[in-house]
């Protein structure tokens, strides 16, 4: 009998993240440094490279007499066509990426059938199958780090618009923000007070300490109790909090789902942020839950394997047997079909 395997692939700045799900289960992760600066070609490579590693573990774990039809699934930095598996735009953080046909020169370098897309919408689409947002019809997913970033996901669906950018909440406007440069060249959207790097620029503009150099130590310097340091967070949550708690009554969904670097910050952060979006809030909405996201960075290895219904859909009759070290991943709606 042939089983049912996909490659996932999260694709970001910094790094490539890779696993094997079969049938259910996931296991054989990799990570390797991204190629950022040396370009596109560079970048392809190494995630094919990565990708044929992953099917030697597993074949080398679990035995290759098995037949496995593979499958790749990916989720990548920055706006991704997933009809046509390009690259819309990106930021210069990889280079050369904006134009990459990204789904036909994998199948050209690993002859699999690959799928492909945004690098959040992955996330979001691991949280709604396996997370946080398993079993809601309806769940926007925010992903605050570097950036403020989005997706909304109703009847297990990924909205993704007209030209495959939806989701970038980041440039919603705040007052809070008003005035404050935002990294799209533009001003005054919530991303310029609430990410991370807002964060810290907010801390020295109060003149905080001077040997802080990025939000992790910042984060253990409020916790320390350095007051400058918690209010330039507090904000942060709140002005995050109050941009959630408007576009929850726009699109009413059944749960907001949370996630990134600065949702790991704790009470300093998350108290103003739930205020603010329940302040927010029109009565028909009322009652909303924020969750924390679940599944860290195998989100978006879990929402890229699921591009791949067949090879993500949990057993009917029994639980799959996990990879060794590793654990089932399922659905609670109904199977779909590739």
């Amino acid at each position: 009998m042939t089983s049912r395997a996909v490659v996932a692939i999260d694709v970001g700045g910094t790094k490539i993240r890779a696993g094997a799900v079969i049938d259910g289960a996931m296991g054989h992760i990799r990570e390797v440094p991204t190629p950022a600066s040396e370009g596109r070609s560079a970048i392809l490579d190494a995630i094919a490279e990565v990708a044929r590693e992953v099917m030697r573990s597993t074949d080398a774990s679990i035995g290759a007499d098995t037949p496995r039809l593979w499958k790749l699934g990916i989720g990548a930095a920055g706006v991704i066509d997933s009809e046509a598996g390009t690259v819309v735009s990106a930021t210069d953080s990889l280079t050369g990426w904006a134009g990459t046909r990204l789904t036909a020169e994998l199948t050209a370098r690993l002859d699999l059938e690959t799928r492909a897309v945004n690098d959040v919408h992955a996330h979001a689409l691991g949280e709604s199958f396996a997370g946080a947002a398993r079993g809601s019809r309806s769940s926007l997913l925010v992903a605050a780090g570097t950036g403020i970033g989005g997706a909304f996901i109703s009847e297990g669906r990924l909205l993704t618009g007209r030209n495959f950018a939806a989701g970038h909440i980041g440039h919603l406007p705040v007052a809070a923000a008003q005035g404050l440069p935002c990294p799209c060249d533009g001003a005054g959207h919530v991303e310029a007070i609430a990410s991370g790097p807002a964060v810290l620029a907010a801390y020295r503009r109060a003149e905080g300490r001077a040997d802080v150099s990025s939000t992790r130590e910042l984060a253990g310097v409020a916790r320390s109790g350095d007051v400058i340091a918690q209010e330039a967070f507090a904000r942060a949550g709140e002005a995050l909090g109050s941009m959630l708690g408007g576009l929850a009554n726009v699109l009413s969904p059944e749960v907001v789902v949370i996630g990134g670097g600065l949702a790991g910050t704790g009470e300093l952060w998350w108290s103003p942020l739930c205020e603010a979006f329940d302040r927010e809030l029109i009565p028909a909405v009322r009652g909303l839950e924020l969750r924390e996201a679940q599944l860290g960075s195998d989100a978006a290895l879990i929402g890229a394997a699921s591009l791949w219904p067949a090879a993500t859909s949990a057993a009917t009759s029994a639980p799959k047997s996990p990879m060794p070290g590793n654990s089932v991943i399922s659905k609670t709606t109904s199977e779909e079909t590739e």
